[in-house]
């Protein structure tokens, strides 16, 4: 039997396949597994430029047809800052919201190249850690190519939504 053959990735290649890999999860629709119910609480995805790869926690105000529903935001308002927005959006870009984390999974720690959601913004970004300095850790985000610090308590693991169950993405270690 042949040796198993190792292969190094470096940095670079290891950070390029990652951004791509989020990039295809953060394009992607949903898929519809879940029909939702008036008052159920929920996560919506961006699809507008600058802002996918993004979820906004939102509230289903009803169901319209078959496939959309209207929505009310939790943290986005409307232009004149009256009230909640609410629009309608498609079944597509909406799934439950993920189960609460166990709040000791990120008191460890996260590590280079760890799949995270960062709450910034009004809402939940998706990327990678790229580095930490001091108690701060540098995510980036290949859907905006920025790479930013936030304190480790506005961070999770990411988790995605997959033939009607959460999972957790695998974390990758040096």
């Amino acid at each position: 039997m042949a040796p198993i053959k190792v292969t190094e990735i470096n940095s670079e290649e290891r950070h390029a396949m990652l951004s791509e890999f989020i990039k295809s999860i953060a394009f992607k629709r949903q898929q519809i597994t879940k029909v939702f119910q008036k008052g159920d609480e929920v996560e919506v995805a961006s699809q507008v430029y600058g802002f996918i790869g993004s979820y906004y926690e939102a509230t289903i105000v009803y169901p319209i047809g078959a496939y959309h529903y209207k929505i009310k935001y939790k943290t986005l308002l409307t232009d004149d800052e009256s009230g909640p927005l609410e629009e309608m959006v498609s079944a597509a870009v909406i799934r439950p919201v993920p189960p609460h984390q166990d709040k000791t999974m990120s008191e460890n720690g996260f590590h280079l190249y760890d799949m995270v959601d960062v709450f910034a913004n009004d809402g939940w970004w998706f990327g990678f850690i790229s580095g930490k300095i001091g108690e701060e850790y540098y995510v980036y985000f290949p859907t905006t190519a920025d790479n930013i610090a936030y304190p480790r308590h506005l961070l999770k693991y990411h988790q995605e939504w997959a033939n009607g169950k959460w999972i957790y993405l695998p974390k990758t270690r040096n």
